[in-house]
């Protein structure tokens, strides 16, 4: 890395008519004469519902020489870089005989740990617990523009609920024991949240009406830093801002021609999440790629059966076929994602390099409303604290929110327990490879 002699501040803006433009890291940001510091951190949470066919799922072998299976095919371009774990649960989310239904403990104790009990009873309060990424925002989301982002790219109906409760399905993050933080399912709300300032909303649209984007209020803001930079860091930033138009020109497509398709709508958020993480803005979020009840249908890859009803395949091949047609796909935009991150500079590294992504759900076999053995992959070496590559399988009900004290201790958030723990992850197959 070229390190220059004159510093710019990481939290440099481009400000303008309605507009705060964070930026990416720069050359000229490494202080004068002195190394790179270390990594910044960067978490990202990706829930999946209904379960997975599991033996389409867990690697028949363990350790570096595994094979891919089915289900998880599309990870192959980025395999060095992900670890798939076995053997993890979350047994607080069986019943207690309280009455609350499968799927919404499986959202709630995801990253909890805890058990969710029915809020439709009479005395029984709304209360969770905070979850392990907005534990992690209290460390690593100091000074950030935007503390955490809450997405969701599966909207929200009254139809699909577990024992008359939709409430816990529509959320996996909480603030604290009795705030969820609703889930974003809008692109244009996010990027307003990430790149604007001022003014209303509408006041924002309008002037990207006439002008036709945000980045024409910080045109000269823009050609004044470019002057100021090595040939490299204005390489960067033009490659930057082109992401931030193509972005925005993508939502104003899908304003004026109508609802985008799944596809589209997933990727659209997933790019979000990588300018936000590349200009940091800020560097923890949460998506919901699929609802717990989820009755989703998807025409584009040959299955127009609900997600939820499919699940329920009685051990049917066909049924079992349309489901894992279902977890496959949401893997390949699970990869897409991955590649992006892999393909986005970030100090001497990726942004994958120095990301930690854990992507699965709180149910396994679906079929059976399981919540053992549950699909977990986590992408990334988080700067180096977690090595990959591998497939480790651990004890059968192992506590998975032994995992989520691990990954949080990595992060540097010391706690003895978080939901039903029972310690940080061992052997440490993570670290100790």
């Amino acid at each position: 890395m070229f390190i220059t002699k004159k510093a710019l501040s990481r939290r440099t803006f481009l400000r303008g008519a309605g507009t705060t433009l964070a930026l990416p890291l720069l050359d000229a940001m490494i202080p004068a004469l002195s190394a790179a510091g270390k990594p910044t951190p960067r978490l990202g949470f990706i829930y999946v519902s209904n379960g997975v066919i599991q033996n389409q799922w867990i690697p028949a072998a363990t350790g570096g020489k595994f094979d891919l299976p089915a289900i998880l095919q599309p990870l192959a371009p980025v395999r060095d870089h992900v670890n798939i774990l076995s053997g993890l649960s979350h047994l607080q989310a069986d019943t207690f005989g309280d009455g609350t239904g499968d799927h919404p403990r499986s959202s709630a104790v995801w990253l909890t740990g805890l058990h969710a009990y029915d809020r439709t009873r009479p005395g029984v309060e709304v209360r969770l617990a905070t979850t392990a990424d907005q534990i992690a925002v209290r460390e690593i989301g100091k000074g950030t523009q935007v503390a955490s982002l809450e997405l969701s790219v599966d909207f929200p109906t009254q139809a699909g609920c577990d024992s008359g409760d939709c409430f816990y399905v529509n959320t996996v993050s909480w603030r604290n024991e009795t705030t969820p933080n609703p889930a974003e399912t809008h692109p244009r709300i996010v990027f307003e949240r990430l790149f604007g300032d001022g003014g209303s909303a509408a006041d924002r649209r309008s002037r990207m009406k006439d002008t036709g984007s945000i980045l024409d209020s910080v045109t000269d803001e823009v050609n004044f830093l470019a002057r100021t930079l090595g040939r490299g860091d204005r390489t960067k930033l033009t490659g930057y801002l082109d992401s931030v138009r193509e972005i925005e020109q993508r939502i104003q497509n899908t304003e004026s021609k109508g609802p985008e398709s799944f596809d589209e709508h997933t990727k659209l958020m997933l790019d979000l999440v990588v300018l936000a993480w590349h200009a940091d803005i800020t560097r923890v979020f949460s998506m919901i790629f699929a609802r717990e009840l989820s009755s989703r249908t998807f025409p584009n890859i040959g299955v127009t059966d609900g997600h939820h009803a499919v699940s329920h395949h009685r051990n049917d091949p066909d049924l079992i076929a349309k489901t894992a047609r279902i977890d496959t796909y949401h893997v390949q935009l699970f990869t897409y994602f991955l590649e992006k991150l892999k393909a986005t500079r970030d100090g001497d590294g990726s942004l994958l390099d120095n990301s930690l992504v854990m992507y699965g759900g709180g149910m396994g076999d679906g079929n059976l409303h399981r919540h053992s053995d549950l699909p977990c992959v986590l992408a990334g070496k988080l700067g180096g604290a977690f090595k990959t590559g591998h497939h480790m399988k651990y004890p059968l009900d192992t506590p998975m929110s032994n995992l989520l004290l691990t990954i949080l201790d990595k992060t540097g958030v010391r706690l003895d327990k978080i939901g039903d723990s029972t310690g940080r992850l061992e052997p440490d197959y993570l670290s100790l490879l």
